[in-house]
Parts: structure tokens; C-alpha cells; sequence
């Protein structure tokens, strides 16, 4: 165990077809690759400028020890198989047997920060959780101390309820919570027009 926290970074592996399928319905599979590729290297320049943290790139379906992420910054492991409330509960409780808290992100948020990270993981330091809010209801961040598999389980994943589902649980377990900027996925190309990043 090490009283150093840890950033877990999820992202889909990029392949042409596979994602921000949503997107590719607007305007075609190889400008919604390079959307992803664009948010891809957004939160890994982000995420590599978070100081005091090890990093935990976990993969959607094979670990690439030849791409973009540096194997001497990002601890390189596969997400588990079953739904997003599966994966997630396992990375932490992976994590969580060597650092004192966690964090994850995801891969999908133009507006996401180092500054963002930052504070989540200041509010952890006081608080047993910590939650980033998304507009479409559910959350882009979540920090932990300890596994908390009830907060995965029987969740309407990628429906408006989630974060409110799960900030509900957080407070009727008696546990404290902090909350970080609200922010935009990007699963639609309304979304990503929003932010009018070059490709």
C-alpha cells in the first residue's frame, strides 16, 4: 500500500468502425476516428501533467505496449469483461489493494483538465468520494477510498439517472461527497461541434 494516490484512465482501443459510433452516424467512421483519436491524445497530454500519482491506462480489448501512452508513465492493465459498472468495480478494486484512493476517467471529455484532476483529487483528500458531473446526467469522474462495489451494481448505465442514482447511495451510506465541474461527453457530433477543434 502506498499513501501515493492513482489516476485510472479507461479508453477504448482505436479502431476505424469501433468508435464514437454515435458520431460516425452523422459524418462516417473515419472522421469519428479522428475525433477519438483527437480525444485520445487530449487526456493523455492532460492526465501525463498530474503530479504526485501513478496512472493506470486500462485498455477495452488488448493491452498495446507500442502506441502513444509512455509504459514508463502508465501502468498498462485490461479492463474486465461485462458492463461498465463491472469494469469499473474491478479496476478499483485492482488499484485500491496498492494506493490509498483512486480516481477514474474516462476517454470522452473535450473540456476535461489537469486543473479538473487536480481538485478532484484535493476533494478526496477531505471527502470519502468525489463525483465530476456530466450534462447528460451521468458522471465522467468518480474517486474512491475503498471498493464500493454498490455503486456499480443494478445502475441504469447511460441513462440521465446515473450520477443522481449514485450520489444518492454515496450520501445514504452516511459517506461524504465532493463534487468537481460539470462537463460534456462527447458522444454526439452536436457535442463535438460545441468545442470547434481542428482535425
Amino acid at each position: 500500500m502506498t499513501n501515493k494516490p492513482a489516476l485510472i484512465i479507461f479508453i477504448r482501443n482505436p479502431e476505424k468502425g469501433k468508435v464514437k459510433t454515435r458520431i460516425a452516424k452523422a459524418v462516417g467512421d473515419e472522421k469519428a476516428f479522428q475525433i477519438y483519436l483527437s480525444l485520445l491524445e487530449h487526456i493523455r497530454s492532460v492526465s501525463a501533467k498530474v503530479e504526485g500519482v501513478e496512472r493506470y491506462l486500462f485498455y477495452s480489448h488488448f493491452i498495446d505496449e507500442q502506441d502513444e501512452w509512455d509504459n514508463d508513465l502508465y501502468h498498462k492493465r485490461l479492463q474486465e469483461d461485462g458492463d461498465i459498472g463491472k469494469k469499473m468495480d474491478t479496476a478499483f478494486r485492482r488499484v485500491l489493494r496498492h494506493h490509498s484512493a483512486a480516481i477514474v476517467v474516462g476517454s470522452d471529455i473535450a473540456s476535461i483538465t489537469t486543473g479538473i484532476i487536480r481538485r478532484a483529487f484535493q476533494v478526496l483528500e477531505e471527502k470519502d468520494y468525489v463525483l465530476g458531473p456530466a450534462l447528460d446526467g451521468g458522471y465522467y469522474l468518480l474517486g474512491m477510498k475503498k471498493n464500493s462495489p454498490e455503486l456499480f451494481e443494478k445502475m441504469p448505465w447511460s441513462t440521465s439517472k446515473v450520477f443522481a442514482i449514485t450520489q444518492s447511495r454515496i450520501l445514504q451510506s452516511n459517506a461524504s461527497l465532493g463534487l468537481v465541474d460539470t462537463l460534456s461527453d462527447i458522444d454526439h457530433w452536436e457535442d463535438w461541434k460545441e468545442y470547434g477543434w481542428e482535425l
